[in-house]
């Protein structure tokens, strides 16, 4: 019987960490704009876009390189 007020408790606080967590995305407006997003990965990048994205990436998996080099030592 006690393992039913401990189930209640616990259930009321998850429906108001749910509550507080929609009214959080709400507020941030986080719902405003649900298709956009979907429709830009069909976007075609620039080449310069390309470049930068790529020059990018190349000095995150050094950087990664180095790390790991560091890790090993």
């Amino acid at each position: 019987m006690n393992m039913i007020y401990v189930l209640v408790v616990l259930s009321l606080i998850l429906v108001v960490a749910a509550v507080w967590a929609i009214h959080w995305a709400i507020n941030k407006n986080q719902f405003d704009d649900l298709d956009s997003p979907a429709f830009s990965i069909l976007e075609d990048d620039t080449p310069a876009d390309r470049y930068q994205r790529r020059q990018q990436q190349m000095q995150h998996n050094q950087s990664e390189c180095e790390h790991d080099k560091k890790e090993d030592k």
